[in-house]
């Protein structure tokens, strides 16, 4: 208890006492959750010197209803379908999503965003973006009764 007190005091004092900026440090959130269904099986790799990682891709759609009236049921219905990389590193939650996710699979994804950068086949340095995945929520009845 007073060793924690304690601690918190000196961050507290490095915080609002140093000028050097590159020592606060500031609480931040990167949360997201996605509901969809999952577009592929996922796949199992490793690179070399790396923990194994599954990776899948899973779609999320956006409704709304275009032209005018006051009617809320007047108007065309369109649909934008959003594809998003989901990576998951966590050793239990990797492979239990490894087995258990299967394409057409309705889930609930929680995680974060995170940015990086790769080389292709070509060698042309691309960006993705990929959602590390830290829970997944299976809503479909046919993946829930076998696992």
């Amino acid at each position: 208890m007073f060793r924690s007190l304690a601690t918190q005091i000196f961050r507290e004092t490095i915080r609002y006492s140093s000028t050097d900026t590159s020592l606060i440090l500031e609480r931040s959130i990167n949360r997201v959750q996605l509901l969809g269904r999952v577009g592929q099986d996922p796949v199992m790799r490793q690179v070399e010197g790396r923990n194994p990682v599954t990776i899948f891709s899973m779609a999320t759609n956006e409704m709304w209803r275009s032209g005018e009236g006051e009617s809320v049921n007047t108007g065309d219905i369109s649909q934008k379908t959003t594809w998003h990389r989901i990576s998951v590193f966590k050793p239990g939650l990797r492979d239990v999503a490894y087995q258990y996710v299967k394409k057409g699979s309705r889930i609930l994804v929680e995680g974060k965003l995170d940015y990086g950068e790769y080389v292709d086949k070509n060698n042309v340095r691309r960006q993705a973006t990929t959602i590390i995945a830290d829970n997944i929520v299976f809503l479909s009845d046919n993946v829930r009764d076998r696992a």
